[in-house]
């Protein structure tokens, strides 16, 4: 092979290379992206939602609608939680569990988000952290972070029934991993301790 082919194939290999880490930050940005636009609709559709509308889709195609706003203070943290924790609606920001019970009523409530978009400030809350839940009826209820738990995603086992008002949060773990989806989950058990309405 002569040194004309040496410095084609040299280009070609750096061009490409170029290319695949063009493409890497650019799929790591629009996640981030999308998820920053999303909680901009989502306030449109919680505000519609806090004057008296039901189940207000944030675009036309969503399955999903906001039901609660959170706030921790701790972190600067103030994000709309849509109804039900599908896959798809953690793309666009935190999503309430169905079945688990409603924040500020008896039981277990169950909210999840993806550790490297809108729970990424988990890695650092502490006990006795408040989160502040704003309902669609108009509640607010404050939630004081009592533990936090790593656990195996084949071993998580959350009772919903309780005869207190608790609220789990619940991500992947470990928060610096790259891969999408990981063995282990990161779980933060608060405990209601006022309620305003």
């Amino acid at each position: 092979m002569n040194t004309k082919h040496v410095k084609v194939y040299h280009r070609l290999f750096i061009l490409l290379v170029f290319l695949t880490a063009t493409w890497q930050l650019g799929s790591a940005a629009y996640i981030h992206v999308k998820a920053i636009v999303a909680q901009q609709l989502l306030q449109s559709a919680w505000d519609k939602t806090l004057q008296g509308e039901k189940q207000v889709k944030p675009w036309g195609w969503a399955d999903t609608w906001p039901i609660a706003r959170m706030q921790v203070p701790a972190y600067n943290e103030d994000m709309i939680v849509l109804a039900g924790d599908s896959g798809r609606n953690l793309a666009f920001g935190p999503a309430y569990r169905f079945g688990s019970a409603e924040p500020g009523r008896q039981g277990v409530s169950l909210i999840s988000a993806h550790r490297d978009t809108h729970f990424r400030f988990l890695k650092d809350i502490i006990i006795g952290d408040k989160i502040k839940i704003h309902t669609d009826k108009g509640e607010l209820i404050i939630y004081e972070v009592m533990q936090t738990e790593i656990v195996s995603k084949a071993d998580v086992q959350i009772e919903l029934g309780s005869r207190n008002k608790e609220l789990i949060l619940v991500t992947c773990y470990p928060f610096n991993n790259i891969m999408p989806d990981t063995d282990l989950r990161y779980l933060v058990y608060a405990k209601e301790v006022q309620k305003i309405s």
